[in-house]
């Protein structure tokens, strides 16, 4: 007889499961190569990519920059905020 697999219940913990986001927000004191070449510099992502994150940022006052687990985003938005950005880790999704 073939005996079922019994796996353990993953515990939910705030850090491990789920999507979350880096937002930044725009201000008046950081130029747009420096939100640019920061944004680089955390995320690892194109120029062309940090380009249109700060144009929504300027534009709209806020923009989503990375999506990642909860420790990965808390990393990316420390690198960033170390110039003045203002940023916000959340969930990407409300449940």
């Amino acid at each position: 007889m073939i005996q079922p697999v019994i796996q353990p219940e993953l515990e939910e913990s705030s850090t491990s499961l789920g999507r979350w986001m880096v937002v930044i927000y725009n201000n008046d004191t950081n130029s747009v190569d420096q939100v640019i070449r920061i944004l680089m510099k955390a995320t690892g992502c194109s120029l062309d990519e940090a380009s249109i994150e700060t144009w929504e940022a300027h534009t709209y006052g806020k923009a989503p920059v990375h999506f990642a687990s909860r420790t990965e985003c808390d990393r990316v938005a420390a690198i960033v905020s170390s110039i003045g950005v203002r940023t916000e880790v959340s969930r990407e999704w409300e449940d």
